[in-house]
Protein backbone atom coordinates (compact mmCIF):
# COMPACT_ATOMS: atom_id res chain seq x y z
CA UNK A 1 0.00 0.00 0.00
CA UNK A 2 0.78 3.40 -0.43
CA UNK A 3 0.82 6.08 1.64
CA UNK A 4 0.41 10.13 1.11
CA UNK A 5 1.21 12.93 3.71
CA UNK A 6 1.41 16.45 2.12
CA UNK A 7 2.19 19.53 4.12
CA UNK A 8 3.27 23.00 3.90
CA UNK A 9 -0.32 25.00 3.07
CA UNK A 10 -1.38 28.01 4.47
CA UNK A 11 -2.23 31.48 4.89
CA UNK A 12 -0.64 33.51 2.85
CA UNK A 13 -0.96 37.07 0.28
CA UNK A 14 -1.80 37.63 -2.97
CA UNK A 15 1.36 37.26 -4.82
CA UNK A 16 3.12 35.45 -2.42
CA UNK A 17 4.94 31.81 -2.91
CA UNK A 18 4.54 28.80 -1.07
CA UNK A 19 6.23 25.03 -1.45
CA UNK A 20 3.71 22.05 -0.86
CA UNK A 21 5.23 18.83 -0.04
CA UNK A 22 3.62 15.03 -0.48
CA UNK A 23 5.59 12.31 1.24
CA UNK A 24 4.96 8.68 -0.16
CA UNK A 25 5.36 5.63 1.67
CA UNK A 26 5.90 2.11 0.29
CA UNK A 27 7.19 1.05 -3.00
CA UNK A 28 4.41 -0.14 -5.13
CA UNK A 29 3.90 3.45 -7.06
CA UNK A 30 7.62 4.21 -7.42
CA UNK A 31 7.79 3.82 -11.16
CA UNK A 32 4.30 5.34 -11.83
CA UNK A 33 3.11 8.96 -11.97
CA UNK A 34 1.96 11.45 -9.03
CA UNK A 35 -0.13 14.45 -8.93
CA UNK A 36 -1.25 17.44 -7.75
CA UNK A 37 -5.62 18.63 -7.38
CA UNK A 38 -7.38 20.70 -5.73
CA UNK A 39 -10.95 21.44 -4.53
CA UNK A 40 -12.34 24.67 -3.85
CA UNK A 41 -15.74 25.39 -1.78
CA UNK A 42 -18.20 25.07 -4.60
CA UNK A 43 -16.18 23.85 -7.56
CA UNK A 44 -15.12 19.96 -8.35
CA UNK A 45 -12.00 18.63 -7.87
CA UNK A 46 -9.52 19.99 -10.46
CA UNK A 47 -6.25 18.89 -12.02
CA UNK A 48 -3.50 20.65 -10.99
CA UNK A 49 0.04 18.76 -12.53
CA UNK A 50 1.38 15.74 -12.70
CA UNK A 51 4.76 14.78 -13.21
CA UNK A 52 6.01 11.41 -14.72
CA UNK A 53 9.13 9.53 -15.97
CA UNK A 54 10.28 6.45 -18.21
CA UNK A 55 14.04 5.56 -19.70
CA UNK A 56 13.98 8.06 -21.78
CA UNK A 57 13.16 11.27 -18.92
CA UNK A 58 10.80 12.96 -17.53
CA UNK A 59 8.00 14.35 -18.07
CA UNK A 60 5.18 17.19 -16.96
CA UNK A 61 1.66 18.48 -17.40
CA UNK A 62 0.19 21.23 -15.88
CA UNK A 63 -3.16 23.23 -15.79
CA UNK A 64 -4.14 26.30 -18.13
CA UNK A 65 -4.66 27.78 -14.87
CA UNK A 66 -1.06 26.89 -13.26
CA UNK A 67 1.01 27.57 -16.22
CA UNK A 68 3.74 29.59 -15.91
CA UNK A 69 3.08 30.13 -12.22
CA UNK A 70 2.99 26.44 -10.68
CA UNK A 71 6.60 23.82 -10.55
CA UNK A 72 5.82 20.23 -10.18
CA UNK A 73 8.94 18.01 -9.17
CA UNK A 74 9.86 14.78 -7.47
CA UNK A 75 12.67 13.68 -5.37
CA UNK A 76 12.78 10.25 -6.18
CA UNK A 77 15.19 8.95 -3.64
CA UNK A 78 13.42 10.67 -0.89
CA UNK A 79 10.01 9.79 -2.34
CA UNK A 80 8.64 12.88 -2.08
CA UNK A 81 6.54 14.97 -4.45
CA UNK A 82 6.67 19.30 -4.28
CA UNK A 83 4.79 22.05 -6.24
CA UNK A 84 6.70 25.19 -6.06
CA UNK A 85 3.38 27.66 -6.38
CA UNK A 86 4.50 31.74 -7.36
CA UNK A 87 2.32 34.72 -7.78
CA UNK A 88 -0.22 32.94 -5.89
CA UNK A 89 -3.32 34.34 -6.78
CA UNK A 90 -6.86 34.47 -4.64
CA UNK A 91 -8.46 31.69 -6.83
CA UNK A 92 -5.66 29.87 -6.01
CA UNK A 93 -7.62 28.93 -2.83
CA UNK A 94 -8.30 25.23 -2.52
CA UNK A 95 -7.70 22.29 -0.81
CA UNK A 96 -4.13 20.34 -2.30
CA UNK A 97 -4.03 17.06 -2.42
CA UNK A 98 -1.49 14.37 -3.84
CA UNK A 99 -2.50 11.69 -5.55
CA UNK A 100 -0.40 8.80 -7.27
CA UNK A 101 -0.96 6.11 -10.52
CA UNK A 102 -0.22 2.82 -11.59
CA UNK A 103 0.06 4.78 -14.86
CA UNK A 104 3.24 6.09 -16.46
CA UNK A 105 1.66 8.39 -19.13
CA UNK A 106 0.22 11.92 -17.97
CA UNK A 107 -3.14 11.46 -16.35
CA UNK A 108 -5.21 14.38 -15.74
CA UNK A 109 -8.03 13.01 -14.24
CA UNK A 110 -9.12 11.75 -10.79
CA UNK A 111 -10.58 8.00 -11.99
CA UNK A 112 -6.71 7.45 -13.18
CA UNK A 113 -5.30 8.21 -9.48
CA UNK A 114 -4.67 5.17 -7.17
CA UNK A 115 -4.00 6.17 -3.89
CA UNK A 116 -4.91 9.95 -2.32
CA UNK A 117 -3.71 11.84 0.93
CA UNK A 118 -5.72 13.80 3.14
CA UNK A 119 -4.79 17.46 1.37
CA UNK A 120 -3.46 20.74 3.02
CA UNK A 121 -5.36 24.32 3.12
CA UNK A 122 -3.87 26.51 1.19
CA UNK A 123 -5.82 30.29 1.59
CA UNK A 124 -4.77 33.11 -0.52
CA UNK A 125 -5.87 36.38 0.74
CA UNK A 126 -7.02 38.95 -1.34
Amino acid sequence: QVQLAESGGGLVQVGDSLRLSCAASGDTMRDGAMGWFRQAPGREREFVAVISADAIGSYTTYADSVKGRFTISRDYAMSTLYLEMDNLKAEDTAVYVCAASRAMFQPTQPASYDYWGQGTQVTVSS
